[in-house]
Formats: C-alpha cells, sequence, structure tokens
C-alpha cells in the first residue's frame, strides 16, 4: 500500500484521510469487482490524494478518471453495478452530488424496489462535505438529510479514523446504495487507530463515544470532536456527566441506541453542522417525543448552524455560524439546570 502521504506516529495511528485510503486500497485488493471513478482520481490521485498510487496498483481499467458530470459518473456506477460490479464513486466534492440527483433518488435508490429485491445496486457514492476549511457557498455544504430522507439509500457519517475504515468497508461490500459523508476538516485533523483488512463496522450500529447519566448528545461526522470536547468541559466545570452518541450511519438509524440513552439520562441535546429546518435532528427528535416522551424531564435542544447559507467564504462569518464546543457546552449546561 503507498505511503501516508505524512507518516503514521510509532503508536500506529493513522489519520482520517489515510483510513478512507486504506479501506479503499484492502477492497480493491480483496475483491477484483471493485473499482473506483472520478475526476482527477487517476495520475492526479484526487482532490485530496486519497486514490493516489492507486492507477499504477490497479490500473486505468479500475480507477477512471471521468468527465467533469456528476449526473454521469452515478449514471455510469448505477449501470455498472447491475452487471456485477461494485464501483466506488468519488464526488470532487458533497456539494455537487446535487448535480446528479436524478441518478441517485430516482434511479439507484430505487432499482432494487422496482426489481421486486432481485436486483442488487452496489455502489459507494463518496462525498467530502463539510465547513471550516474556508471553502465557500460550493465546497462547505452537508446535504445528508436530502438522503435521509429517501427510502432505497444508506447513509453513513463516519468520525474517527476507525470508523472511517471500517464503515467505508462495510458499506463497498453492502448491496444498496451507500452514501458516505467524509468532513474534510477530519482528513488531517483527526487520528486514530484503525482495523486491519478484516474489520469492518457494521452499517446501522451506533455507538457511545463517552459515557454519562444526566444528559444525552447525539451527533455524527465532525461534530462528534466538539460535542466531547463540550462534554469534558462540563463534567470539569459542573460535574454534570453527558453521554455522547455517535449515530455513525445515519440511514439505517440506530434508533434504540438512542432511545436507550435518553431513558437513562432524561435529557436530549441534538448537535449537527446542517442546517437546522428539517434536518436530521428534527427526525431525531420527532422519534424521541414519540417513543419516549414521558421519559424527558426537559424539552429536547439542538444545536446547529441556522437557516443560513453553508458556509460564507469569510473565516469569522464562517465561524459564527458553524456549531462549536462552546455552543454546544453552553446548551448542555442550560439543558441539564432546566
Amino acid at each position: 500500500m503507498p505511503p501516508e502521504s505524512s507518516a503514521a506516529p510509532a503508536t500506529g495511528e493513522v489519520t482520517y484521510l489515510e483510513a478512507i485510503r486504506q479501506a479503499l486500497w484492502e477492497e480493491m485488493e480483496r475483491d477484483p469487482a471493485v473499482f473506483c471513478l472520478g475526476e482527477d482520481i487517476g495520475a492526479y490521485g484526487g482532490a485530496f490524494q486519497i486514490t493516489r498510487g492507486f492507477a499504477e496498483r490497479f490500473g486505468e481499467a479500475r480507477v477512471l478518471d471521468t468527465p467533469i458530470s456528476e449526473s454521469c459518473i452515478v449514471g455510469v456506477a448505477t449501470g455498472a453495478s447491475l452487471i456485477g460490479f461494485r464501483p466506488v464513486v468519488e464526488m470532487q466534492f458533497g456539494d455537487f452530488i446535487a448535480c446528479a440527483f436524478d441518478q441517485v433518488v430516482n434511479q439507484a435508490a430505487t432499482l432494487c424496489y422496482r426489481y421486486g429485491g432481485r436486483q442488487a445496486v452496489p455502489i459507494v457514492i463518496r462525498c467530502p462535505c463539510g465547513a471550516g476549511v474556508h471553502g465557500g457557498l460550493y465546497h462547505s455544504q452537508v446535504p445528508e438529510a436530502w438522503f435521509v430522507h429517501r427510502p432505497g439509500l444508506k447513509v453513513v457519517a463516519p468520525a474517527t479514523p476507525y470508523d472511517a475504515k471500517g464503515l467505508l468497508k462495510a458499506a463497498i461490500r453492502d448491496d444498496n446504495p451507500v452514501l458516505y459523508f467524509e468532513h474534510k476538516g477530519l482528513y488531517r485533523r483527526a487520528r486514530g487507530p484503525v482495523g486491519d483488512a478484516d474489520t469492518v463496522v457494521p452499517l446501522g450500529v451506533a455507538e457511545v463515544k463517552r459515557p454519562g447519566d444526566d444528559v444525552t448528545v447525539v451527533t455524527y461526522g465532525g461534530m462528534v470532536q466538539p460535542a466531547l470536547e463540550a462534554a469534558a468541559r462540563l463534567a470539569e466545570a459542573e460535574g454534570v456527566q453527558a453521554e455522547v452518541v455517535d449515530l455513525r450511519t445515519l440511514a439505517p438509524m440506530d434508533r434504540e441506541a438512542v432511545l436507550a440513552s435518553v431513558r437513562k439520562t432524561s435529557r436530549l441535546c441534538i448537535v449537527h453542522e446542517a442546517s437546522r429546518t428539517c434536518g436530521v435532528g428534527a427526525e431525531i427528535a420527532a422519534f424521541v417525543t414519540e417513543e419516549a416522551f414521558e421519559d424527558l424531564d426537559a424539552p429536547i435542544v439542538r444545536v446547529t448552524t441556522p437557516d443560513v447559507h453553508v458556509a460564507p467564504f469569510s473565516p469569522p462569518l464562517e465561524e459564527y455560524i458553524l456549531p462549536s464546543a462552546d455552543k454546544i457546552a453552553a446548551a448542555l449546561a442550560k439543558l441539564a439546570a432546566y
């Protein structure tokens, strides 16, 4: 496997970016039906260098440079999946998946249903997403809620290198179309251990990243680390123990894990980077209210980006609108005191 662009420390930890590279490399080694396609992923190695060295190892037939046409890319991947391949699409930036919306939601998502369950559609669409990198309007969005809404799609959003690798492996092996939202802000900031070539993180299973008894924080992706920082501050300053639940998979969502935590703490704070209205947090609040209303001792709280365009190019404005450890900690303190 090509070496990581920045050497891993002696502890064996790797970056989030390297974890994604490892998963894709190992799955292409394991299964000749796996191939990847996208803009500039061949000789250039992709916009973020995740496929650096892949063309030399696997050849141009399995590392396809495509035209700048997201609809074409997803259409080709969907067609290939129908004849036995397992394509992995790279959206250069997740924002541009809007250009392929018809292919994703009207074609890939519906094919298994239209064929009465007789047709698998094993495609993965990698979507580099998220703000905090001063990318401006067209390079910072987190559009996962569009696809959580659509039956027939699976949606994942890893927060750690371990989950990034294990979930991508699970997604590639799954027989359904999977949207894989990888947060750009984590690429080189997040480091940690990863599993080996046989380690798979199952889709649809949340994980408690920090146990606690006083308040539940449900989050995913780029907001897990700020939530953990906020929980640590609250514990040190006020002795309040927040339990941080990382959804990891948004569709299918591990509702039982969320409900179990809420029934233990009786308080719920939902954190996500996407804008507030009709975000994933709204669905979580709805099913918790429906199924665990009598377990709640306080109103459900959401910490999100407000309903504005994500994200301003100006770094101070971007920082102003995004959720942060400070904002989460303030919300948790108020919720705990209710």
